[in-house]
């Protein structure tokens, strides 16, 4: 439990990470947003197969966390921890689809692990980017943007609001668990009716918790709005930014890059 704790904890660090300045940081929240929001179409845009033509497309999360000068080994280690989740939806592919599409030394490739390792760099790109975003804008700044560029106030409010309370549920949770490792010397597994018991408890705590930390804010002048402390203004800069990334997330997309690079070199050497 403290592992996993410590593991989620430390996504505070983000809004750390956020607060330097470097070329990315002073950009507005909504330029870093639109990019983001374009590199991700341009990605999950591919076909179930697609692996060389995603490869260039490594170069957006590389350069920004060069120029920011974010901790590369932070959001490989964020990225690691969930990716789980995604094998856990295309481990299934290698078993539903065994169409043999090439052949390697011999050995058979079927479309399943093809697709299996598309959706595993997709997953790879998109989350990463995310990170990228939130690491060098803050989640505070990328709901602002959010509201500025359209979205209803009270779906921000409520991406707002789960960021906040995912620390309070953790804190909530570890609480717990402590208390009953304390209470139980035997180190058994935990019964049904505990964890029940536990999942009811984490609900009525976090609901107060909840309520207490919204009454707080109230009384700090709180009324729904999002502010910072850095401005938000649209420049020459931003324009560059969003402009020179959409167009060359098109040209990739439908460009293959190492698919020519390759068919260039097969050529010469014939």
């Amino acid at each position: 439990m403290n592992k996993i704790n410590g593991n989620f904890l430390d996504i505070g660090y983000m809004d750390t990470l956020a607060c330097a300045d470097s070329p990315v940081h002073r950009l507005d929240p909504r330029a870093k947003l639109i990019a983001t929001f374009v590199f991700i179409v341009t990605v999950v845009s591919f076909d179930r197969y697609a692996i060389s033509g995603l490869l260039p497309f490594f170069i957006f999360p590389v350069v920004m966390i060069s120029v920011a000068g974010l901790p590369a080994r932070y959001i490989l280690r964020k990225v690691l921890l969930i990716s789980p989740f995604a094998i856990l939806i295309a481990i299934c592919n290698p078993f539903l689809d065994r169409s043999i599409l090439f052949h390697v030394g011999g050995i058979n490739i079927s479309g399943g692990w093809v697709s299996f390792i598309s959706i595993l760099l997709r997953f790879f790109l998109t989350v990463t980017a995310a990170l990228v975003l939130v690491a060098s804008t803050g989640f505070n700044a990328v709901c602002l943007a959010l509201s500025k560029l359209g979205l209803p106030k009270p779906f921000v409010m409520q991406l707002l609001f789960l960021y906040r309370y995912i620390f309070v549920l953790l804190e909530e949770t570890e609480r717990l668990v402590r208390a009953r490792a304390l209470r139980s010397f035997s180190g058994t597994a935990m019964k049904l009716t505990t964890f029940t018991s536990l999942i009811s408890h984490l609900l009525l705590r976090t609901l107060d918790r909840a309520q207490r930390i919204y009454l707080a804010m109230c009384c700090r002048g709180f009324d729904g709005n999002v502010r910072l402390i850095r401005s938000m203004k649209k420049g020459r800069s931003e324009i560059i930014f969003v402009a020179g990334w959409s167009v060359l997330f098109i040209i990739l997309r439908y460009w293959n890059i190492p698919l020519h690079v390759g068919a260039l070199i097969t050529r010469r050497s014939l």
